[in-house]
C-alpha cells in the first residue's frame, strides 16, 4: 500500500490528577470543579461536545431545581444552587435558558441544546480542563489491587493510555465500573426504564397552543384521550401521556412523546447492542407518528414539522454501581436528610413504563443524596458521578435529572481534589468537608 500522505502521529500517554470520563452535566460540573481548585484535568467525550443526555439525548429541560407544591398560586422556589445554577445563569445569559414552566406540581426550565454545548465548552476552557472530544474509553488500568489507576482509551489517532490519581466514572452507564470489574446492578431486577426519542417541532402558533391547553407542559385527560383512541385505531402511539414544552426559540415545541419497546414488544436495554440499535429504529418511527398526531390533533401544530431529533435515543437508567451507601425509595417519598449528603432534590418519582408515567411527589420539601452513593462497594481510585450512582428503582427515577447531575458534579470534583491533595483514598474523603467546600461556593445543603 502506498504513503496516504496522513501523517497520524504516535499516541503518548497522558498523566493528571483527575480523569473524568463522560462529559455530560455531572461529568462537566465535576471537571470544572477540581481543574478550579488548581488539578490537571482530563475531561474524556465521545462525542464532539459536551451535554450527555441534555444535549444528545435532546431531554431540554433542566429538571429538579424547584420544590413541588400544591399550594394554591405558590411561584416556583429554587432550592438547589451551587454550580447548577452557575451554569444556567451562564444558559441565561447566552440567551439559551427559558423562564420556569409549569411541569405538573413544579416546575422546569427548557435550554437549547446548540447555547448548552457553547456554555460547557467555555467553563471547561477557562478552568483549563484539557477535554478530548472524539474519544471512548476501551479498558481500565489496574494495580492488581483493584485499584484504578486510569483508562486506555480509542482516539482517531490511535489507542491512548491516560494515568490518574483518581478517576471519574461520569459516562452515565457505570462503564468503567463494569470494565474494573467491581460490583453493579440493573434497574430493577435487570428491567430498566424505556428510552425515549425526544424531538423538536417547529412551526408550531405557540401563543395559540398555550391558550388552548394552560401553561403545565404536561398535557391533559383531553390529548392522553385521543392518543388512546388512535392507537386503538393502529397508530404507533404507545404513550398517552406527553409533554409538550415551548422553547427559547420562536414557533418550537420541545416533544417528550415516544415510549420505546421492541418490535415484539419487549422492554428494551440500551446495554444491550442490538437493544440500543433496535432503540434508535423504532424511536425515530415513533416521533413521525407523534409529529402526525400533534399536526392533525392539537391545536397550533397544523403547519409544524420535525426540526430535529436527538443525536441519540434518550437513555433514563442503564446499570449502576453498587456503593458504600444506597439511595432508597423511602428515603426519596420521607425526604430524607443525611449527615454526608452532598446533593438535595426535590424532583418526583417518574417511573417510565407503559402507556402513562408513574408519578410520585415529594411536597413542599427535599431529599439528600448521601456521598457513599457515589463511592464503589469495592475497588480504590475511582469516583462516579451521575445517573449511575447507587440508588434503588424507583429512587433513580428522582434523583438521575440534570440539575442533581450539575450537583453530584460539583460535590464529586471537590473529593476528588481532596482524596488527590491529602493523598488518601477517595472512601477516606471527610463528607463533611466536602460539605464545607460546596457551601463556600454557594451549594445549599
Amino acid at each position: 500500500m502506498g504513503n496516504t500522505g496522513v501523517d497520524v502521529r504516535s499516541v503518548d500517554g497522558l498523566q493528571c490528577d483527575v480523569l473524568v470520563t463522560g462529559g455530560g452535566a455531572a461529568g462537566v460540573a465535576t471537571a470544572v470543579t477540581a481543574s478550579r481548585q488548581g488539578l490537571n484535568v482530563i475531561l474524556l467525550e465521545r462525542y464532539g461536545f459536551c451535554g450527555g443526555g441534555a444535549v444528545a439525548g435532546l431531554s431540554g429541560t433542566v429538571c429538579g431545581m424547584y420544590l413541588a407544591t400544591d399550594r394554591a398560586g405558590a411561584k416556583p422556589e429554587s432550592i438547589v444552587t451551587g454550580f447548577a445554577k452557575e451554569f444556567c445563569d451562564a444558559l441565561e445569559q447566552r440567551g439559551g435558558l427559558a423562564a420556569p414552566v409549569r411541569y405538573g406540581k413544579t416546575w422546569t426550565r427548557v435550554h437549547d441544546p446548540l447555547v448548552w454545548r457553547d456554555t460547557a465548552d467555555s467553563l471547561l476552557e477557562e478552568s483549563g480542563v484539557k477535554v478530548i472530544y472524539h474519544a471512548v474509553a476501551t479498558g481500565v488500568l489496574l494495580d492488581g489491587n483493584e485499584r484504578l489507576e486510569g483508562v486506555t482509551a480509542w482516539t482517531k489517532q490511535g489507542p491512548l493510555t491516560i494515568r490518574a490519581r483518581v478517576t471519574v466514572d461520569a459516562s452515565g452507564d457505570a462503564d468503567l465500573v463494569a470494565m474494573a470489574g467491581l460490583d453493579s446492578f440493573i434497574g430493577d431486577g435487570s428491567r430498566v426504564q424505556n428510552p425515549t426519542m425526544i424531538f423538536r417541532l417547529q412551526g408550531v402558533d405557540v401563543a395559540r397552543f398555550i391558550d388552548a391547553y394552560g401553561d403545565d407542559t404536561i398535557m391533559g385527560e383531553a390529548i392522553s384521550a385521543l392518543l388512546r383512541e388512535r392507537q386503538l385505531a393502529g397508530d404507533n402511539l404507545p404513550r398517552s401521556k406527553v409533554w409538550l414544552f415551548p422553547t427559547t426559540r420562536p414557533g418550537e415545541l420541545l416533544c417528550n412523546c415516544t415510549r420505546i419497546t421492541g418490535s415484539d414488544g419487549r422492554e428494551l436495554n440500551p446495554l444491550f447492542y442490538d437493544d440500543f440499535t433496535e432503540g434508535e429504529l423504532n424511536g425515530r418511527k415513533q416521533v413521525h407518528a407523534y409529529a402526525q398526531f400533534l399536526k392533525d390533533y392539537v391545536s397550533g401544530c397544523q403547519n409544524a414539522y420535525v426540526n430535529d431529533t436527538a443525536v441519540q435515543v434518550g437513555v433514563r437508567q442503564t446499570r449502576q454501581v453498587e456503593g458504600v451507601s444506597k439511595l432508597m425509595n423511602s428515603d426519596v417519598v420521607g425526604a430524607r436528610k443525611f449527615s454526608d449528603g452532598i446533593a438535595r432534590s426535590p424532583w418526583p418519582i417518574e417511573l417510565h413504563a407503559g402507556a402513562k408515567p408513574k408519578v410520585e411527589w415529594v411536597l413542599d420539601d427535599y431529599y439528600e443524596v448521601p456521598y457513599g452513593c457515589f463511592v464503589p462497594s469495592r475497588g480504590e481510585g475511582l469516583l462516579v458521578a451521575g445517573r449511575c450512582l447507587s440508588a434503588e428503582h424507583e429512587a433513580v427515577a428522582s434523583a438521575r435529572v440534570t440539575a442533581q447531575c450539575f450537583s453530584y458534579g460539583h460535590a464529586i470534583g471537590h473529593a476528588a481534589t481532596l482524596a488527590v491533595r491529602q493523598g488518601i483514598e477517595p472512601r477516606k474523603v471527610d463528607p463533611q468537608a466536602i460539605r464545607n467546600a460546596l457551601g463556600r461556593e454557594g451549594a445549599q445543603l
